[in-house]
């Protein structure tokens, strides 16, 4: 006889929590789904909260420690809300020989944010990934989900001036 698993209801009504629910049905709500199921939670809501997690834990039976040690050790997952736009930009070992640090360097002086931070006005996250697998294109950086490759300091704030500037006319021209 197998064990009956209790239901266990979503943190809230929102719709795309069957998005979530079905995947962890394709998978058995098994525990080997964990960073699967985590990577649909972030990737339907943007980022993953406390309720998300303990949701995830009590659906595939994984000890809540175990989910929030996952959620939090790999570098992919966010427990804070992203900004309007995302700039990651790649340390591997080409990239950072090839400029990384000044790529960072040069972000962080025009945002004023430091790495893992948003934006005050959430116009901007500032992200790094240990690499992207585009070594090819060093120095490499993501804007968006779309990777940019072969990036000058002057690239990079110069998009970066693009993302502030635009939310800067957009507030302009809702006043």
């Amino acid at each position: 006889m197998l064990p009956t698993s209790k239901v266990v209801s979503p943190p809230s009504d929102d719709k795309r929590w069957k998005i979530v629910d079905g995947l962890m049905r394709r998978h058995g709500h098994e525990p080997c789904a964990l960073i699967e199921v985590l990577h649909k939670v972030q990737e339907t809501f943007g980022f993953l909260t406390e309720e998300s997690l303990s949701y995830v834990a009590a659906s595939l039976r994984v000890p809540y420690s175990k989910v929030f040690g996952v959620a939090t050790f790999y570098h992919f997952f966010t427990m804070k809300p992203p900004g309007k736009h995302t700039c990651v930009v790649c340390t591997g070992t080409a990239c950072y020989i090839k400029g990384a640090p000044t790529l960072l360097n040069a972000v962080q002086e025009v945002a004023g944010i430091k790495q893992g931070e948003t934006t005050k006005d959430g116009n901007l996250s500032l992200l790094t990934a240990r690499c992207l697998g585009s070594c090819g294109l060093a120095p490499a950086a993501v804007f968006d989900g779309q990777v940019s490759g072969k990036m000058t300091t002057e690239k990079v704030k110069e998009r970066i001036h693009m993302y502030l500037d635009s939310e800067a006319m957009a507030m302009e021209a809702r006043k």
